[in-house]
């Protein structure tokens, strides 16, 4: 570790500050870029720890006066592709979170992660609109869109904030609302992390103390998941926008360290959230049962704070590859074919997931002006496929020919799960959109030191 003020560049920064700056050769490097996910390997020139708004604001000095690019981190579980031989700015240790009841808010840093917002929340019967998984970071999630576990109910994570701080491409800290200065705030929720660099966001809570949720699990060699996708869908038709739901289909590896009755098992999964009564929750899903018997059924009445239940996702690094696809509509024979293609025959592991959206997630609330894309869409595909010293340019494969299978519907791709190592720019953004945060990004990032980061969590 060294000080800003062991720098031999010209860059304008504050030479007297002690501040908490890695090089490769450090120790502590390693530790420092760290993060969720390991298969694409990151090695940015200058590491800034961050602890807080003045760190930053001296990182992007640094950068901008050395001509460097650079990228953010929180939790690591994208890439922050932009700092390869640039800076990285690591935010983890800005992570405190603070809970105004009365005015049902949050500010929360931009190292915070979901599970520290949802713990600090419950206390005060709120929640956020925050993801499935706990160890995501909260602030990144919510510039990307945030397509959360009550999305349907309530809308995007975007859709709630009430401020962000943000250090732009000119190194100036600036506090942002709707009201200060409503084209910047449009583009910095939707726009992930091409503006600057947050440092806080205050965002808006939901009255939500408990909900009905769960997942049924059904053995995909005992019943045909083509039907269980089928009946599935057929099942949202009619649903309220109190429900949430998503159905998810993998093949486990035939592996040791999993517990026996996972290994090489086939598995197909709906998941729900309601926050209705246990009693209409229950009158919901009964269809859902009548697809065919289950491996598992856990749906049931839980207060908010143990609604990471319902998805389980890891909490451990690892190494994957993913995309998506925004659907208009949901062609079902397509998707059966889909499910074919990464199932059990499939040459290695792919993880199916299916969003339905609709509901809020199409009415826009509070800032209803924001840099969120394709209000219109109905579905969510997404496909992730853990590497594991496989092949990625295999694993490329394997989505171009499912994503093309859904081509006619596809709107385009959400930014929150783009995890391919920022290798395709394509369909993020709806023309109009991409204009506009274009011509942000010549106004408060005209050196581009913000180099698209596709990655954002």
């Amino acid at each position: 570790m060294l000080s800003v003020s062991d720098e031999t560049t010209e860059a304008p920064v504050d030479h007297t500050a002690q501040r908490r700056v890695f090089r490769p050769d450090d120790a502590g490097y390693a530790e420092e870029i760290a993060g969720m996910q390991t298969g694409f390997a990151t090695r940015p020139d200058l590491v800034f720890g961050a602890e807080n708004a003045d760190d930053v604001v001296a990182a992007v000095a640094h950068a901008t006066g050395a001509g460097l690019p650079v990228g953010v981190q929180a939790t690591g579980h994208g890439v922050p592709g932009a700092s390869e031989g640039g800076v990285l700015i690591s935010t983890r240790r800005m992570d405190a979170v603070r809970i105004d009841p009365g005015a049902r808010t949050a500010t929360i840093g931009a190292g915070a992660r979901w599970g520290q917002v949802v713990e600090a929340a419950v206390e005060h019967g709120l929640a956020p609109l925050n993801g499935t998984a706990p160890s995501v970071g909260a602030v990144a999630y919510t510039l990307g869109g945030g397509l959360g576990i009550l999305g349907r109910e309530f809308g995007y994570a975007a859709d709630y904030v009430r401020a962000v701080d943000v250090v732009t491409g000119d190194g100036v800290l600036r506090h942002v609302t709707r009201d200060s200065d409503p084209e910047l705030f449009r583009g910095l929720l939707g726009g992930g992390a091409q503006l600057g660099v947050v440092t806080e966001l205050e965002i808006g809570l939901v009255p939500v103390a408990r909900l009905y949720g769960g997942a049924l699990t059904f053995d995909g060699r005992a019943v045909d998941p083509a039907a269980v996708l089928r009946g599935y869908e057929e099942w949202t038709r009619t649903l309220p926008d109190e429900v949430t739901s998503s159905l998810a289909a993998l093949v486990y590896p035939d592996l040791p360290q999993l517990p026996p009755h996972l290994r090489g098992s086939y598995l197909v999964l709906i998941r729900v959230a309601f926050t209705g009564s246990e009693a209409e929750g229950e009158r919901l899903v009964a269809p859902l049962r009548e697809l065919g018997p289950t491996v598992s059924d856990t749906l049931r009445e839980m207060p908010y704070a143990d609604s990471p239940s319902i998805h389980g996702d890891p909490d451990f690094p690892h190494a994957y590859y993913g995309d998506n696809a925004v659907l208009s509509t949901l062609d079902v024979e397509a998707a059966a074919d889909i499910l074919t293609l990464t199932g059990p025959d499939a040459a290695a592991m792919h993880i199916l997931q299916l969003n339905h959206l609709g509901g809020a997630l199409a009415r826009p609330a509070g800032n209803a002006d924001n840099a969120v894309p394709y209000r219109e869409a109905g579905w969510l595909l997404r496909i992730l496929s853990p590497l594991d010293g496989t092949d990625v340019e295999a694993h490329r494969k394997v989505h171009a020919r499912a994503f093309g299978l859904v081509a006619p519907q596809t709107l385009g791709r959400s930014l929150n799960f783009v995890f391919g190592g920022n290798d395709r720019p394509e369909g993020l953004y709806d023309p109009e959109t991409r204009k506009r945060l274009a011509g942000l990004k010549a106004t408060y990032d005209p050196a581009n030191l913000f180099r698209r980061n596709y990655s954002v969590s």
